[in-house]
């Protein structure tokens, strides 16, 4: 697969209600809630026709769950029922390249950036007709409701942002980091090379897992559980966005001129204000030291901080404690 910047990017895609007092969330990790996850919707937003589940009342608070790398919207499977339960109407949707998300047009680029994400979301939320909402994820879901957070905040009710302030930094990026935290993003570094897109390629599946497995060192999954997750992977444009994002975490691949306003701005590591709860996991490899004060200052609104045992999936790992942080989030 000698993939050139544009073929790389350019593929042929396939075709609650608000209450001021709300309950504790109850039930642990293992407990089924009475409303199951599904089934997966379909709805035309900007450039993709996004596959999304949507749980709870119509009229509830709006609360979008985003996914990260490489997972899915399973990671909400327990969250999403325990939060529609209380009264939000709650939307899990697929990232571009992930799942029943696909490209409208085989001939859109394939883009990468980290703001052609959020403004994925945007759109979803402008499809769906949702004018404020509130945004929780983790990892790339993370980066991406930091995003909006930060310059759209009059679109976000409150913030749950796993691992905090996630937007990239294309400079800082550059500069290399301590031996056992380059080990721990070994991937980045693969899929820069010829050899870890064939790799992806050939064994995206073992990838996945192998990654799960050390994110979560704690977390003993099941065959199904990745199962589930793993069959996202199958979307024909997931190659391109995995291998494409990472490279432009690094520079090797350039920004797309359509986004350099947004990127100017987030470039400059642009403060949130927004209501906002930050999680930590313990065991997750890529949580920094400190219990979140290294990225404290960035939030300069109302603030609480949080660390779970767990490791990188949080919500999957601890969905009650992250079902509470989402109601506690709508408090501050």
């Amino acid at each position: 697969m000698n993939l050139s910047r544009r073929t790389l990017l350019r593929t042929t895609g396939v075709a609650a209600v608000t209450a001021a007092v709300v309950p504790a969330v109850t039930g642990g990790a293992g407990a089924t809630p009475n409303l199951s996850f599904g089934p997966v919707r379909q709805i035309d937003a900007g450039v993709l026709n996004i596959g999304y589940v949507e749980l709870g009342p119509a009229q509830g608070t709006p609360v979008l769950l985003l996914h990260g790398f490489p997972y899915d919207i399973h990671s909400f499977e327990r969250v999403a029922p325990l939060l529609a339960q209380r009264g939000y109407r709650v939307i899990t949707p697929y990232f571009r390249g992930h799942g029943s998300t696909t490209f409208r047009s085989a001939s859109t680029p394939r883009n990468v950036d980290q703001a052609a994400f959020a403004l994925d979301t945007l759109a979803l939320m402008d499809a769906l007709g949702i004018e404020r909402a509130v945004l929780a994820g983790y990892d790339w879901g993370s980066r991406t409701a930091d995003i909006i957070a930060a310059l759209w905040p009059e679109r976000v009710k409150a913030l749950v942002s796993v691992t905090g302030y996630l937007i990239t930094n294309l400079e800082a990026n550059k500069k290399p980091l301590p031996p056992a935290a380059e080990n721990a993003w070994w991937y980045q570094y693969y899929f820069a090379t010829e050899r870890g897109v064939q790799g992806l390629h050939q064994y995206k599946r073992e990838i996945g897992e192998f990654i799960w497995k050390f994110n979560s060192p704690t977390w003993k999954f099941s065959a199904a559980t990745y199962d589930r997750t793993a069959a996202a992977f199958a979307n024909p444009d997931y190659e391109a966005i995995v291998i494409g994002n990472y490279r432009w975490r690094q520079s090797l691949i350039p920004a797309e001129p359509e986004y350099a306003e947004l990127e100017a701005k987030l470039q400059n590591a642009p403060k949130i204000g927004v209501p906002t709860i930050t999680i930590d996991g313990k065991y997750d490899p890529f949580t920094p030291d400190g219990n979140g004060n290294s990225y404290r200052a960035h939030f300069t609104g109302r603030y609480q901080h949080r660390t779970f045992a767990v490791g990188h999936n949080v919500p999957q790992e601890a969905p009650r404690e992250f079902a509470q942080a989402v109601v506690d989030a709508t408090r501050l």
